[in-house]
């Protein structure tokens, strides 16, 4: 039993892990002229300078709404972690994981939202294609579907 505990919370680290870094990473709309847009802004990289040069990005409602829900996942996904490790050390005994179990599968539904948002918003320019963000926000929702739906099976044992 302890090494599901274990391997459950190692899932829920690299899902914490995976959300941050596709919350604030470069990489969501990558163009061939290593041009790279993000949730936040977009960043051209500069030849002569060997560094990146950001601008704001514009407020269209649909990229507003995929930024809500993305950091809205992230910080659920950091709520139910840090339930379930109370839950584990102080919580009652024989009783379910039931609100790590709820606040993980919402981000779980947020991230999935968020990137399917971005996705359906459109407005990228032409001739690029999703980047490594956009990959990582639809393998990291699933996973984070995964683990609620363990946490809602684990029972702390008496």
């Amino acid at each position: 039993m302890s090494f599901l505990l274990f391997a459950v919370a190692a899932l829920h680290v690299l899902i914490l892990v995976l959300l941050f870094v596709v919350t604030l990473d470069k990489g969501w709309w990558v163009l061939p002229d290593a041009q790279r847009l993000n949730l936040w802004y977009d960043c051209v990289f500069q030849n002569s300078t060997q560094s990146w040069l950001c601008a704001s990005v514009a407020h269209s409602p649909g990229l507003r709404a995929a930024r809500g829900l993305l950091l809205g996942a992230a910080l659920l996904s950091a709520a139910a972690f840090g339930l379930f490790l109370w839950q584990l050390q102080a919580g009652p005994r024989g009783r379910r994981f039931a609100a790590s179990a709820g606040a993980q599968l919402l981000a779980g539904l947020a991230v999935l939202a968020g990137a399917g948002l971005y996705a359906a918003q459109g407005g990228h320019p032409p001739g690029g294609h999703f980047g490594h963000c956009f990959v990582l926000a639809w393998l990291c929702g699933p996973l984070a579907l995964a683990s609620g739906v363990t946490y809602g099976y684990l029972r702390k044992k008496e």
